[in-house]
């Protein structure tokens, strides 16, 4: 299982994105190879938010229509807890969803995402390349 981030989707979403083209490429390879992405509501809201905001809303509503071929965890109470003791007690420039993701990934074992952001890699996680 490999888990599914907002600067995928973001990247995914947009052509003028800088990644566009790997992102195509790396979701092309997940979904040949059978992997499962995992993602939870909050990367869910926080795509949702992005997406309308920077591509329309038209944009955003697609992915809402699309998430349902994606495994989603929908945050319980603790884990909302777990997450926010971590992040008010972390690094500022990492953001709350980023320390909930962690915490999902943790806990399912999963050592893997599909992103292209860099703090996956700095919190111990492996960046999805398709190799």
């Amino acid at each position: 299982m490999i888990f599914f981030d907002t600067s995928a989707v973001y990247a995914l979403a947009d052509r003028a994105d800088p990644n566009y083209a790997t992102a195509r490429e790396r979701f092309s390879r997940i979904l040949r190879s059978g992997d499962r992405l995992l993602t939870h509501n909050y990367v869910l809201a926080e795509s949702f938010a992005l997406l309308q905001h920077r591509l329309g809303l038209s944009s955003a509503v697609a992915f809402a229509r699309s998430a349902r071929a994606f495994e989603i965890e929908w945050i319980a109470e603790e884990t909302h807890a777990v997450a926010v003791l971590r992040w008010s007690g972390g690094k500022r420039t990492l953001s709350f969803v980023d320390h909930m993701s962690f915490v999902v990934m943790e806990r399912r074992g999963i050592e893997e995402a599909f992103a292209f952001d860099p703090d996956f890699e700095t919190a111990g996680f492996r960046l999805y390349r398709g190799v």
